[in-house]
């Protein structure tokens, strides 16, 4: 069996987004998002959405146990061929059960220092009536604070402040090591350089794919 079975690991604003569309079209492989997962299941009515239902309705995530079940039912039921999942595993329990399943081709940790995941986010802007992005430096407006296509008014989101991007790095690298540590351990660990052009990005990790 020749499926690419990926995983995509990344902190917040290292553009897995960008380089999971390439890699899905690349591999002709389905990108599994674990929120779309859930919504979906919840959506359709599962005896699992109506579970997930529950915690989603008090604005809470759900048991670990819970989410895997999910989401590993789902890729055993969509994706013969291979997959690409983001946003999971984020524990070392998700990873285990992910590994009993399926023969992952390898886990691709898009690195970016720190400071430049703070730079990325903090300098985020959002056009209200169409929803493009800008970058204050990265890509700016022609026009300070006014959308190009549609003339709308750029917004930088409330969580996209300095302290809250910190703690939500703090988060994921507690929550993010071990898991690299697991697959490190077995050999799937890749890590991918996420400075520089999207497209030099997307060479190395086809290049650390190797395949």
């Amino acid at each position: 069996m020749n499926n690419t079975n990926l995983v995509l690991i990344g902190p917040p604003g290292s553009g897995k987004g960008t380089q999971a569309k390439e890699l899905k079209t690349h591999y002709n492989i389905p990108h599994i998002s674990s929120g779309d997962v859930l919504r979906s299941e919840v959506a359709r009515g599962t005896e699992l959405g109506k579970k997930i239902k529950v915690f989603m309705d008090r604005g809470e995530i759900g048991p670990v146990e819970l989410i895997t079940e999910a989401i590993l039912s789902y890729v055993k039921e969509n994706c013969p061929e291979g997959f690409l999942l983001d946003g999971f595993p984020r524990t070392v329990y998700q990873a285990e059960k992910l590994d009993a399943l399926f023969s992952i081709t390898a886990a691709l940790f898009i690195s970016v220092p720190e400071e430049e995941v703070v730079s990325r986010i903090t300098g985020r802007r959002t056009c209200k009536g169409c929803g493009a992005i800008y970058h204050t430096v990265a890509s700016p407006p022609l026009k300070d604070g006014i959308c190009d296509s549609c003339g709308a008014e750029l917004i930088q989101r409330s969580d996209d402040n300095e302290e809250t991007v910190k703690n939500r790095i703090t988060v994921y690298n507690n929550d993010t090591v071990p898991v690299l540590d697991f697959y490190r351990a077995r050999g799937l660990l890749r890590s991918i350089d996420g400075t520089g052009p999207a497209d030099e990005i997307f060479s190395r990790i086809l290049k650390a794919i190797g395949k």
